[in-house]
């Protein structure tokens, strides 16, 4: 009779065995890990959104006298809300009405310019064409601040600054933007595409807007949340362009209020209930356009 033996190597089962075993437990590590960062990146990121929440509902005695966590003895929401939009003349509306024209108004034509840029980059060939794009490449490490004080210089000479212009102007440029939509055009709009309105007898104007911007509206839209929030939380630039209080965004407005909580102790409330009402406006445009969001950052990555 005849024995014939198992293997036990790696191409037997307990080999097998063993090595699915060794397979399955490195994901599960992994994703453990993973999982374990992004939880730790989330309290980090919600916790003082939270906090800010939370500190809005009490008075100014619960703010000092209870935990930052948890509920005051008194919940004080609404009258705090109706205190920060009536004090100083309801000068918060104001401010409120700034920041959603800089902000909506700068992402716009930011987004605009940056998606006729990118498309030209993409689609023209011109001398100079990665030398231009090298530029904006560049641009995208220069920080903000260090542009603040040679643009309040310039715009003192022309006699914009201390005016709405001040502020809207340097938004409307954005490297970053100009970048992912040209990378965006490169992969989404084909050039056969553009041959065939052409041969139709379309224009190059008529081809980009009515074309060109309806296949790169992922990444319009991605630009857009990114100049949206930028802009609205700026607060160097409206610092050094702006004397005029009725001219401050939100961010600007609440730093001034700050400086007076020495002499009056009811400001850390306005402040405090200021910076949850400017940042909910925001969360609802992050909710609105989350699901382009991540379209936009994705699709262009890869190329059909």
């Amino acid at each position: 009779m005849t024995t014939t033996k198992t293997p036990t190597g790696k191409g037997g089962p307990a080999g097998r065995s063993a090595g699915k075993g060794t397979a399955t437990g490195a994901p599960l590590r992994s994703k453990i890990l993973v999982t374990a960062i992004l939880a730790v990146a989330t309290c980090y990121f919600v916790l003082p959104v939270y906090w800010v929440f939370v500190a809005a509902t009490k008075t100014t005695s619960d703010l000092f006298n209870t935990h930052g966590f948890l509920l005051g003895d008194t919940f004080a929401l609404w009258g705090n809300i109706a205190d920060v939009l009536t004090y100083h003349d309801g000068i918060f509306w104001r401010w409120t009405l700034n920041s959603v024209f800089y902000s909506v108004f700068g992402a716009l034509l930011a987004t605009l310019l940056a998606a006729a840029a990118g498309y030209a980059l993409a689609k023209y060939d011109f001398r100079g064409r990665e030398l231009v794009f090298g530029m904006v490449l560049g641009g995208v490490l220069v920080p903000a601040a260090a542009t603040a004080l040679p643009l309040y210089l310039l715009f003192s000479q022309i006699g914009l600054a201390n005016t709405y212009w001040a502020v809207l102007l340097p938004s409307l440029i954005s490297p970053f933007g100009l970048y992912l939509c040209r990378i965006y055009a490169d992969a989404s709009v084909p050039d056969s595409v553009i041959e065939a309105a052409r041969l139709e007898g379309a224009g190059e104007g008529r081809i980009f807007f009515g074309l060109g911007l309806r296949m790169m509206a992922p990444a319009l839209v991605t630009v857009f949340l990114f100049q949206l929030v930028g802009i609205w939380n700026n607060f160097f630039l409206p610092l050094v362009m702006l004397a005029d209080e009725e001219l401050y965004p939100i961010t600007l407005g609440l730093v001034t209020w700050q400086s007076y909580q020495g002499r009056d102790i009811e400001m850390y409330m306005r402040v405090v209930t200021g910076s949850m009402l400017s940042v909910i406006p925001l969360i609802i445009a992050i909710i609105v356009l989350q699901r382009y969001w991540r379209g936009g950052m994705t699709a262009g990555a890869v190329k059909g």
